[in-house]
């Protein structure tokens, strides 16, 4: 698949995942303490049930476009240490399997009913951190010297 192509799908994805995450943490956390505890876990319900629907299909996009990008970068990451970019790529790379570990984390302990709240916002904080990482070493790694 076309460089560009690969890039724009990775993106989008990016962009889905992302805000997903910034929505819940930043304004579901700020709403918490103003609405009814009944009517909270009411939305964070369908919120929930809606994104099991939607984000594994938003992450294969995300993965799936991002090992076709590394593909393009193999030369980089094969030493990741004799370039910034390939550092920076490579470090970039490790966070995104651990967010793709997280993400396994959630799934399993849902299916496991053992998705507590307290769980399920430690695992939302350090994704949020994660993704914010992320997102820094994207827009750095083409231009570090």
């Amino acid at each position: 698949m076309p460089y560009p192509l690969l890039l724009v799908i990775h993106l989008f994805a990016a962009i889905m995942f992302v805000g997903t995450v910034f929505f819940e943490v930043l304004m579901l956390e700020g709403v918490r303490k103003h609405v009814p505890k009944e009517a909270m876990r009411s939305v964070e319900g369908a919120i929930g049930q809606r994104a099991r629907a939607v984000m594994p299909w938003v992450l294969l996009l995300l993965f799936g476009a991002g090992f076709g990008l590394a593909w393009f970068h193999r030369a980089a990451l094969a030493t990741p240490m004799t370039s910034h970019f390939g550092l920076l790529l490579f470090i970039k790379i490790m966070l995104a399997l651990s967010v793709f570990g997280h993400f396994l984390t959630a799934m399993a302990l849902h299916s496991l009913g053992r998705l507590r709240s307290r769980a399920s916002q430690r695992i939302h904080i350090s994704v949020f951190i994660h993704v914010v990482l992320i997102v820094l070493l994207a827009k750095i790694m083409f231009y570090a010297g």
